[in-house]
C-alpha cells in the first residue's frame, strides 16, 4: 500500500470515528433535553391541583347555602360550621365556614389549606375551592352523602357489620400511611376520630378536618404531638359467628395497643398497620366462609 493510500484510509477512518462521535453527542443532548422537558411536564402536572383550586366569592357561598340556613347545617366543630350547599354548576358540596372570632382559627385555616391544597388521595377529603376574605374564610369540600363514621357508630338507626368496619379501618389506615410515608412532607393529623371520618356513597372512608394537623420535616420526625381522642365504641356482637367476631376484635385490639405504645420508637408504623389490617380482614373472611 502506497503512502497516499494509507493517508486516504486514515482519513476515512477518522471521518467515520468523528461522525460516530458527533452522532453520540447529538443523541446525548437530545435525550437530556427530552428528559428535562418531561421532568418539566411532570412538575407542571404536580402543580395542577394548585392551579385548579379556584376561589369562590362570599356571595356564591351565601347563595349555595340558602343564606347559611340551619336546614343545610351538617355539623358544628371547634373551629367552624359545615353546611351542605349546591354551587352554580349543580354540584352538591360541603362548605366549611371558619369561626373567625375563635382564637387560633386563622392558624387552623392556614394549616388545613397547606395540607389539602397539594394532596390528592382516594381516602382523603378533597378541596374543590376556597373563599378567603378579611372577615370570612371557608373551604368548599366534596360532599360525603353517608355522613360521618360517628353517625354510624352512635345512632340506633344505622348498622355496620364487621366486614364493613374492617374496610373502613383499612381506608383510614391507607390514608395515614400516605400522610406518614408517601407524601413529600410528614403530616400528623392530630385529631383522628369518628367525627372526622366521612363516608361516600360507596361507604369508602375519607379522612377530613386537618385544622390542627402538623407538618414535620426530617428534623422533627420524632417530635411528640398532642393527639386528641374520642371515647371508643363497640356494638354488642350477635349470636351468629360470635367466636369468629371475638377473635377478629381481639386481633384488632392487639394491633391498636401496638399503635398506642408510649415510646414513639416502639409504636408500629402505618405501613405495617395497613398490612396487618388487610391480613385480619382476609382471616375473618376465611373464618366466616368456613363457618
Amino acid at each position: 500500500m502506497t503512502k497516499r493510500s494509507k493517508v486516504l484510509v486514515m482519513k476515512y477512518i477518522l471521518l467515520s470515528v468523528l461522525s460516530i462521535l458527533i452522532a453520540v453527542i447529538v443523541t446525548f443532548f437530545f435525550i437530556r433535553c427530552h428528559y428535562k422537558r418531561k421532568r418539566s411536564l411532570v412538575d407542571r402536572v404536580d402543580l395542577l391541583p394548585l392551579a385548579t383550586w379556584r376561589r369562590t366569592s362570599y356571595l356564591e357561598i351565601q347563595q349555595a347555602t340558602d343564606g347559611f340556613s340551619e336546614c343545610n347545617l351538617l355539623g358544628i366543630g371547634s373551629f367552624g360550621s359545615v353546611f351542605k350547599g349546591m354551587i352554580s354548576n349543580g354540584t352538591i358540596v360541603a362548605i366549611k365556614v371558619f369561626h373567625l372570632q375563635v382564637e387560633r382559627v386563622l392558624k387552623s385555616f392556614d394549616s388545613e389549606c397547606e395540607v389539602l391544597r397539594n394532596i390528592r388521595y382516594r381516602n382523603l377529603i378533597k378541596v374543590l375551592s376556597s373563599c378567603c376574605n378579611t372577615d370570612f374564610k371557608a373551604l368548599i369540600l366534596e360532599f360525603m352523602p353517608n355522613g360521618s363514621l360517628e353517625k354510624w357508630l352512635y345512632s340506633h338507626n344505622y348498622f355496620l357489620d364487621m366486614l364493613r368496619r374492617l374496610n373502613i379501618m383499612i381506608d383510614v389506615a391507607s390514608a395515614l400511611e400516605y400522610l406518614h410515608h408517601d407524601y413529600s412532607t410528614l403530616v400528623i393529623h392530630c385529631d383522628l376520630k369518628p367525627q372526622n371520618i366521612l363516608l361516600d356513597e360507596d361507604m369508602v372512608a375519607h379522612v377530613s378536618d386537618f385544622s390542627i394537623a402538623k407538618l414535620l420535616d426530617e428534623g422533627d420526625s420524632k417530635t411528640q404531638t398532642l393527639t386528641l381522642a374520642t371515647l371508643g365504641y363497640m356494638a354488642p356482637g350477635d349470636k351468629d359467628g360470635f367466636a369468629t367476631k371475638v377473635n377478629c376484635m381481639l386481633n384488632i385490639m392487639n394491633l391498636a395497643l401496638n399503635c398506642c405504645m408510649e415510646s414513639p420508637e416502639q409504636r408500629i408504623n402505618m405501613k405495617d398497620v395497613l398490612a396487618k389490617l388487610k391480613k385480619i380482614k382476609l382471616q375473618f373472611q376465611q373464618d366466616v366462609g368456613g363457618a
